[in-house]
């Protein structure tokens, strides 16, 4: 080792440029050029990348994010890292990155990534704040990052028609929303306003049956009878529903008797991610529009 990185004014220039000095690592060359195997450990982040036509190397949990997010797609070639949580630094050194995407919830980890890689952090997830505007922010900031600002403002106002489109809809946004997954036959968990979902309902022109944050995805497994304090709402399951789930409930009295049940407010919606950017926005409101509107058609 060159005995001048090992000392410490060497290491806190290097990790002031690294924090900020993107731009500096690039002298010479476009963020195009330079940034050519990129890893992300965030699923927002990761929607975002897939969403600006950037494929990274590598990411975590895709299996799942396969199952959930739906869209955009991950191509088959990008590396797992492991689990969200503990993403396995190993298989990220394996990845040979040349940039990591991160978000404010790796701050934990964040030292041992810039061992690797230099790192970039853009959060759209913050308890207490609604994501929605985080996340147009985040996709700017991105698409500068790697030459793509054309790209990403062009997204980022797509997606504000499209929503916008989508809350011209026919449906009914005279009743509040409850946005729940189901744990099991017994316990929901409720998306407040501080989440992905509650921001773009609201965006949408609904009101949220469940005003309280909700630390940015969903409350914590709460009883089923949690649904009665707002007997009026109508309630929005977001897919996956776990397989006992929804047998269990079709024979469950208390189910049963909740109003928006047995009037036929209730609509299933396929999987969308919880923990997504503009990408899940987009998708959210479009299956939710769509299945509201069918649910007006019906009663009709």
């Amino acid at each position: 080792m060159d005995p001048e990185s090992a000392r410490p004014e060497f290491a806190l220039t290097r990790r002031r440029l690294l924090g900020a000095g993107i731009g500096s690592l690039i002298a010479g060359k476009s963020q195009a050029e330079t940034f050519r195997r990129i890893a992300v450990l965030d699923w927002a982040m990761l929607e975002t990348l897939l969403a600006l036509e950037v494929v990274p190397v590598a990411a975590t949990e895709l299996v799942q994010f396969r199952k959930i997010a739906i869209e955009p797609s991950v191509p088959p070639h990008v590396a797992d890292l492991g689990l969200r949580g503990s993403p396995n630094l190993e298989m990220l050194r394996l990845a040979n990155p040349d940039l990591i995407v991160s978000s404010g919830w790796y701050t934990w980890v964040h030292d041992n990534l810039e061992r690797i890689a230099p790192v970039v952090s853009h959060s759209v997830h913050e308890p207490g704040h609604p994501p929605y505007a985080a996340a147009e922010r985040a996709t700017l900031a991105l698409g500068g990052h790697l030459g793509r600002k054309p790209q990403a403002e062009a997204y980022v106002h797509a997606t504000f028609r499209e929503i916008a489109l989508a809350g011209q809809g026919r449906a009914d946004r005279t009743r509040p929303v409850f946005l729940i997954n189901l744990g099991d036959a017994r316990h929901v968990r409720v998306f407040g306003p501080d989440s992905m979902f509650g921001d773009v309902l609201q965006r949408l022109g609904f009101v949220n049956a469940w005003p309280k944050p909700t630390s940015y995805a969903a409350a914590a497994p709460m009883p089923l009878e949690t649904l009665a304090a707002v007997p009026e709402a109508t309630i929005a399951i977001v897919s996956p529903v776990p397989p006992d789930a929804r047998g269990t409930l079709d024979s469950s009295p208390l189910w049963k008797a909740f109003p928006a049940v047995h009037e036929g407010r209730v609509v299933t919606l396929p999987p969308v991610n919880p923990f997504g950017a503009l990408p899940a926005a987009r998708r959210f409101a479009r299956v939710l529009s769509d299945a509201m509107s069918k649910l007006v058609v019906g009663h009709g």
